[in-house]
């Protein structure tokens, strides 16, 4: 398709480049990207590539507006806390680009949809924050032919790259296998300088731009790392992994980020069935927590845990809880690790199951 004379004078500062030219607008306003999340890292991506005319924008985001969003997603204003974060962007990035096609695909990218979603986008860029949709959004590239731009932020620091970029390095060469949970904090539990998003957002828009029109040399087989307190920026080689299989279906990634993790789990309501004569039961919070709350069980906090080994039993099973399923996982961990325990069960959800 040609632009239009108003789409001229509007991204004419673009235009002027001569590396970019009118040849590459043109490559943008015929060019689909697909973004994972309408987050943080989602913000500044969507709100640029729309400005700069990317033809057609999908978002993938089934969550809604809460206010501790505000302070690094920038897409949303307090008057929309509340709302659903699909809704509210895509009159953002309307309003701010009529010339430009936002498809909205409000749910949450799963094995079940993830190939049909992602083969009608010319690339991927991933704005989510955990480890399973990172995956998901690797294997279902690779299993399309399909380039993605990752970008990860975390307190002041930030990575970006770009996997599957004509057959180079995937996001599997850079991590084969997902960390354990509590080594991989997100925004809502590790916090984040909201200008991160800003930063690493904004390179994998560019990123995306120079894939689109072929500019400049792509972060393939590279890792960007940035750290802000002491502006430290450097770039790390993604050598290609040997042993890497390759993709040949969609797995349950959620198991597979929490394989080896713990030996077994259960929900609340299967926990209920137990006879009690059959389990120790152990609440590995601290003392302030059981004490506003508690379901019966032995209090052994964490950090008690090794010095009360002895407590606990091997001949029966075994029931570890805590407050959302964290730290009984990372007790599970310790316990199958360093002591071999081979009993033991994870309530899921913890206590915050009980009212779910």
């Amino acid at each position: 398709m040609e632009l239009s004379r108003e789409e001229i004078e509007r991204y004419n500062r673009q235009i002027l480049i001569p590396e970019f030219g009118l040849e590459g607008q043109k490559k943008l306003k015929n060019a689909s990207v697909l973004v994972i999340g309408a987050g943080g890292l989602g913000s500044p991506v969507l709100l640029y590539l729309t400005a700069s005319g990317i033809g057609r924008i999908g978002v993938v985001e089934h969550d809604i507006v809460d206010l501790s969003n505000l302070q690094r997603q920038i897409l949303y204003e307090e008057k929309e806390v509340g709302s659903k974060k699909i809704d509210a962007a895509g009159e953002r990035l309307k309003n701010l680009n009529e010339n430009i096609t936002i498809q909205k695909h409000p749910t949450r990218l799963t094995r079940y949809n993830a190939l049909e979603i992602v083969e009608n986008y010319d690339l991927v860029i991933d704005g989510s924050d955990n480890f399973p949709t990172r995956y998901l959004v690797n294997d279902t590239c690779e299993l399309l032919n399909k380039p993605f731009v990752y970008g990860a932020i975390h307190q002041f620091e930030g990575q970006v790259s770009v996997f599957n970029y004509n057959g180079g390095v995937t996001y599997r060469d850079l991590f084969d296998k997902p960390p354990a949970e509590d080594m991989a904090p997100n925004c809502s539990t590790a916090g984040v300088l909201g200008m991160m998003a800003g930063i690493v957002g904004s390179l994998q828009a560019i990123e995306a731009v120079k894939i689109i029109t072929g500019i400049g040399r792509v972060l393939n087989g590279e890792l960007l790392l940035i750290e802000v307190l002491s502006m430290n920026v450097r770039k790390i080689k993604i050598l290609t992994n040997p042993e890497k299989r390759p993709i040949t279906e969609l797995i349950d990634y959620e198991a597979f980020c929490s394989s080896g993790n713990v030996l077994e789990s259960i929900t609340f309501e299967k926990f209920k069935e137990l006879n009690k004569d059959d389990y120790q039961l152990i609440d590995v919070r601290s003392e302030r927590e059981y004490l506003l709350a508690n379901l019966g069980g032995e209090l052994i906090p964490l950090e008690d845990l090794e010095s009360k080994i002895l407590s606990i039993k091997k001949d029966k099973t075994v029931v570890i809880h805590c407050q959302s399923g964290g730290r009984s996982k990372t007790a599970i961990r310790l316990l199958k690790e360093k002591y071999n325990f081979t009993n033991l069960i994870n309530l899921e959800g913890g206590m915050n199951a009980i009212d779910s």
